[in-house]
């Protein structure tokens, strides 16, 4: 009898699990490598191609000025690379983000102390400094026009800082960067910001070359790269004509570090000086972006080319999303810049992980720790250790009839040996947010290639920071609004 009822737990026991295995949920999966061959970036002069058009204010302009809203492209920073392959490009992008995503932990858990700015001594010239939490390198860049006439510029896109600045000559020290440098002299729009104007008392501190009585800024980011320079204001041009004028920037003569071919930074943030804030008069505090996959511009596979046909994009102004579903921005008063979001829960198979816990992932108002941050220049989605290795796990145990490649890659440590295979089953990963909302992962935005032998890695990771981040990669795809009047960030899926 004791057999007979060991035999019948067994059968139950198998029957139960086989019942859980068919109610996982799965995508089916291309596994496509990353491409051996080195990739070569169209030539500088090439951009109107890489853009999609010119800057120049045509008649037909007018129209476009009056518009509600704007479009525009945006391109990842590995466009511009030089005879590398997709995997050095690899390397490289996980590292600067590792510098990133340690920087914007280190702001967080210093309950934004980092993003103070300090007033110099001195008779003459007192600096402000901005720190930059971001990298000054950035991850996505778009053309825009400054000044008039309008002389193109790349700009880094940064959700993640709120300043926007660009090279000036004179220079006294310069970075490289694609196409000209901007010249306030030939502007006939540039205007000098005083050092007692309202706009210079809303950086972090204000500075005064008290000769000129000219505002300053300087603004410092985590990696070392530094620009500074007069406060000014100046027009600015889209593609297809429309412009803004009396746009606050940073106009720098000395500048260095990392920031690989862009003219300067298109601050995003939620602060009083970022992009947004600046234009919400005209096109309202909203503003939405798609990113298409980022490997298409490294890759020759056919599912990259695929997506190469489709834009990354950003728009500013409503109507961005009718589709999206939304959830309400979270405030962090002692770290305004960021957009903060309520993770509540993430399902894998199409069941809620137990021990990803919304405790885990709350900010602490009263101190400025923990947190959910929503970044366009961090990669890679970093969640809190516990809640981490919980999502790892059930992953695991739901990919089970994948082959686990042993040591990790980078900072992965989950990766699976594709090679040989076309087409494989992946579990689902889906987000949920408070207030109902859900991102349902397409299988590309958390199995990511990372050689061209058929390695493919769980694109999340842990920290010990505090402070959650959820990064471009798994937000591919997804039409993401930042709705600032509305003050909620909604989700729309195939977007761009």
């Amino acid at each position: 009898m004791a057999t007979l009822a060991a035999l019948l737990l067994l059968v139950a026991a198998s029957n139960a699990a086989a019942l859980s295995a068919k109610a996982v949920e799965y995508h089916s999966f291309v596994a496509t490598p990353l491409s051996p061959h080195a990739y070569t970036a169209p030539a500088a002069d090439a951009d109107e191609d890489v853009f999609g058009g010119s800057l120049a204010v045509a008649e037909e302009g007018a129209a476009a000025a009056a518009a509600s809203a704007v479009h525009f492209r945006v391109v990842h920073r590995d466009t511009f690379a030089v005879n590398a392959t997709a995997a050095e490009l690899l390397k490289h992008r996980l590292q600067r983000d590792k510098r990133r995503a340690a920087r914007i932990s280190k702001a967080a858990a210093a309950g934004g102390a980092a993003a103070n700015g300090t007033r110099s001594g001195g008779a003459g010239v007192a600096a402000p400094v901005v720190s930059g939490l971001a990298q000054g390198s950035g991850e996505y860049f778009t053309k825009i026009g400054v000044g008039t006439p309008a002389t193109p510029a790349l700009m880094v896109l940064d959700t993640g800082s709120d300043v926007v600045w660009l090279q000036c000559a004179p220079c006294r020290t310069c970075y490289d960067q694609s196409g000209p440098v901007f010249d306030s002299r030939r502007s006939s729009s540039y205007g000098a910001v005083d050092c007692a104007a309202p706009l210079c008392r809303r950086l972090d501190s204000g500075g005064c070359d008290l000769r000129r009585r000219a505002c300053l800024y300087q603004v410092a980011y985590g990696d070392g790269s530094v620009t500074a320079g007069d406060f000014a204001t100046e027009t600015l041009t889209f593609a297809g004509g429309a412009r803004v004028a009396r746009v606050a920037l940073g106009c720098g003569h000395d500048n260095e570090g990392l920031f690989v071919a862009a003219a300067g930074l298109l601050g995003l943030g939620r602060g009083s000086l970022s992009f947004p804030t600046q234009i919400s008069r005209r096109y309202g505090r909203s503003f939405s972006y798609c990113l298409v996959d980022r490997t298409s511009s490294s890759s020759s596979s056919s599912s990259s080319a695929a997506s190469g046909s489709r834009s990354s994009t950003v728009t500013f102004g409503p109507g961005s999303a009718a589709s999206a579903s939304f959830t309400p921005m979270v405030r962090n008063p002692r770290m305004e810049t960021f957009y903060y979001v309520q993770l509540v829960g993430i399902s894998v198979g199409g069941a809620r992980v137990p021990g990803v816990a919304e405790s885990d992932l709350r900010l602490d108002p009263s101190t400025g720790r923990g947190g959910v941050i929503l970044d366009s220049g961090t990669s890679v989605t970093r969640l809190a250790r516990p809640s981490y290795s919980a999502l790892r796990d059930a992953f695991r145990a739901a990919a089970a009839g994948l082959r686990l490649s042993p040591g990790g890659f980078s900072l992965f440590d989950t990766c699976y040996d594709l090679g040989g295979r076309k087409v494989v089953k992946v579990p689902t990963v889906s987000m949920h947010f408070a207030g109902g909302a859900e991102a349902a992962l397409p299988p590309e935005n958390y199995l990511i290639p990372v050689d061209s032998r058929g390695t493919f890695c769980f694109a999340f990771a842990g920290t010990d920071g505090g402070v959650s981040i959820i990064g471009n990669i798994q937000q591919q795809g997804f039409r993401v609004v930042f709705d600032g009047d509305g003050q909620r960030v909604g989700f729309a899926p195939k977007g761009c």
